[in-house]
């Protein structure tokens, strides 16, 4: 198999996470996931965004992260995307970036409030942060141990990565996913924005709150799940 259309998807959106502005240099990348074919597809390594190229793609089994397709080295973040593939079985897309605002929260080590419903379309809850990784942590395995934390965090808070599409590594950055590699750049910008609004609301009001868990509720449930009526069918 040659994967051509997932490969030339996630470059795409490769290219896309510039665009939005997510993007500085080269600090980040996006994947995307074959399920029935049992792959996932994710950026090489240290390669300029705008030479990218859907042959420069790298695909690899979800299975044990084995090369299949691609003569480049993965993004040193593979085993991080490998493992939520691995461990939120409806995950198809994930973006990781540096961006500005959303890393700032991580830097923080502060997750990011619901403070109003731009927030409540997009995530149910509070933007989770994870613990810090520690020294053993970082000196091992340390892609793969960013995403056990990330697992570890929402297995600890009982958070459902399909309704909470992403996540703050402390003292790094943002990894959000979504069921596409399209949904999870919206995902990202949408996050991206959140963090914006969370700091200026704070800067305005220090002692803002965050909004009720019945408007919190109303807004992210009329566009997700069963009863969902927002937009068109």
């Amino acid at each position: 198999m040659n994967y051509q259309s997932l490969r030339e998807q996630v470059c795409q959106i490769n290219k896309d996470i510039v665009k939005a502005g997510l993007v500085v240099l080269t600090f980040g990348n996006a994947s995307g996931a074959d399920r029935q074919a049992g792959v996932m597809a994710i950026k090489p390594s240290g390669v300029d965004y705008d030479a990218l190229t859907p042959d420069d793609i790298v695909v690899l089994s979800l299975a044990d992260g084995k090369v299949l397709a691609g003569n480049k080295r993965p993004s040193s973040d593979t085993a991080t995307h490998l493992h939520l593939y691995q461990n939120f079985p409806n995950v198809g897309g994930i973006v990781h970036t540096h961006s500005v605002q959303a890393t700032a929260w991580a830097q923080a080590h502060r997750e990011i409030p619901c403070f109003g419903t731009t927030h409540a379309d997009h995530c149910h809850g509070p933007v989770p942060v994870t613990r810090p990784l520690t020294a053993a942590e970082i000196k091992g395995d340390y892609e793969l141990n960013t995403g056990k934390v990330i697992v570890e965090r929402f297995t600890k808070r009982k958070l459902n990565p399909d309704h909470v599409p992403g996540v703050l590594v402390a003292g790094h950055a943002p990894f959000v996913w979504g069921p596409t590699p399209a949904k999870a750049l919206e995902n990202a910008i949408a996050f991206e924005a959140m963090a914006e609004m969370a700091t200026l609301t704070l800067a305005i009001r220090p002692s803002t709150k965050p909004i009720p868990r019945v408007l919190l509720d109303k807004h992210f449930l009329r566009k997700h799940g069963p009863k969902a009526y927002y937009g068109q069918q």
